[in-house]
C-alpha cells in the first residue's frame, strides 16, 4: 500500500488530488492562476469544499481564462453571487477579477506570471524535509516575500498563508512528508 501525506488518506478524490497534482510543478499561468483563485476560495474552508466544487468553479470562471476574468463587469458578478456550485463570497468573486487584472500587468512586466513567480526561489523547488505533518509551517520566509510583493503590486486577498498553499500546491515547494511516496518520486524528477 502506497504510504502518503495524512491528509489526503480521507477519502479517494483527496488521494487522486494528492497524488497526482499537489505538488507537481505547474509553468503554465493559466493554472497558476486557476490555483491561485481556489486558494483564495479555501480561505476559512477545507479543501475538500473546494476540491469537491472544482468543475463548477471551472465552469463559473470561464475555466479560469485570465483575460475573460479580468473582463468580468457587475452583471457577472450577480451571476457568480446566484451560482449555487461555487463559493458565493462577493469580496473572493471581486478579488478574483481584480487578481485577473494583476496577473495580466505580472504578464507584460515579467512575460509570465510564471516567470514571475517562480524567480522567487531562483526558477529551484524548495524541498523541506518534514517527517510528521504537523510539523508543516502555514507560512515561511518565501511566502512572505511573494505576498509581501504581491501585496505591494495591488493583488487582493494575498496573505502568507493562503500563498504557503498555493506554493505548496503548484510545486514550488515540495511539502510531502518524507515517508510519503511523492516526496521521492518529486525530488527525483526535479534533478
Amino acid at each position: 500500500m502506497k504510504k502518503r501525506c495524512s491528509w489526503a488518506e480521507t477519502n479517494g478524490k483527496m488521494k487522486e488530488y494528492h497524488d497526482k497534482i499537489w505538488g507537481v510543478p505547474v509553468y503554465e499561468d493559466r493554472r497558476l492562476f486557476r490555483k491561485l483563485i481556489l486558494d483564495i476560495n479555501q480561505a476559512g474552508l477545507s479543501w475538500q469544499t473546494i476540491l469537491n466544487k472544482e468543475e463548477a468553479f471551472d465552469r463559473a470562471y470561464d475555466f479560469f481564462d485570465i483575460e475573460k476574468v479580468a473582463a468580468y463587469d457587475e452583471k457577472k458578478i450577480e451571476e457568480l453571487l446566484m451560482n449555487k456550485g461555487i463559493i458565493r463570497n462577493r469580496k473572493k468573486i471581486e478579488a478574483a477579477i481584480h487578481n485577473a487584472n494583476k496577473v495580466l500587468e505580472l504578464q507584460r512586466e515579467f512575460g509570465s506570471f510564471s516567470h514571475y513567480l517562480w524567480q522567487f526561489n531562483g526558477k529551484n523547488v524548495m524541498r523541506n524535509a518534514y517527517e510528521i505533518q504537523e510539523k508543516i509551517p502555514t507560512t515561511n520566509e518565501l511566502s512572505d516575500r511573494i505576498s509581501n510583493d504581491l501585496k505591494r503590486r495591488g493583488f487582493k486577498f494575498i496573505g502568507s498563508t493562503i500563498i504557503y498553499a498555493f506554493l505548496e500546491a503548484v510545486g514550488l515547494i515540495n511539502d510531502h512528508v518524507t515517508t510519503c511516496f511523492r516526496y521521492k518520486e518529486l525530488n527525483e524528477n526535479s534533478h
